[in-house]
């Protein structure tokens, strides 16, 4: 059992690097231009009547469109392979513990420092893994 869970991490491992590698930068147009427009890292779609992007000519950025999107195996995965579950309290986290193989953890960003301390405590007990457990 724990085998097959294995091979099957690393495979959508090896599916996600794959898909990672095939998907450009989308930058905004003239980001590296102004600084302003750079530090704005949310893509903009080009409207400008002779805009190069728009046009799609060669050497110019890509524009974003949906061939780019990831396959549907690894599309909502977190950076680990696993599938990411947002925990308010312990109660939720213990719902977590019979899938403990196959979930991260994120910890909302709504709970305060002494219910974060709980949940960081009862995780490391239930051997569930935190993507936002920090050094606390």
């Amino acid at each position: 059992m724990q085998s097959k869970v294995l091979s099957l991490k690393r495979k959508t491992q090896r599916i996600m690097s794959k898909s990672r590698s095939k998907i450009p930068d989308f930058v905004r147009y003239d980001a590296d231009k102004y600084f302003r427009l750079e530090r704005q890292e949310s893509w903009r779609r080009p409207r400008g009547r002779d805009n190069k992007s728009r046009l799609k000519i060669r050497g110019f950025p890509f524009i974003a469109q949906p061939g780019y999107r990831k396959p549907k195996s690894v599309r909502y995965l977190h950076p680990s392979a696993l599938h990411p579950v947002v925990v308010n309290n312990v109660k939720e986290l213990e719902a977590l513990e019979p899938r403990s193989s196959e979930v991260i953890a994120i910890i909302a960003g709504s709970v305060g420092l002494k219910k974060r301390l709980e949940i960081i405590k009862r995780a490391k007990e239930l051997g569930i893994r935190l993507s936002n457990g920090g050094d606390l």
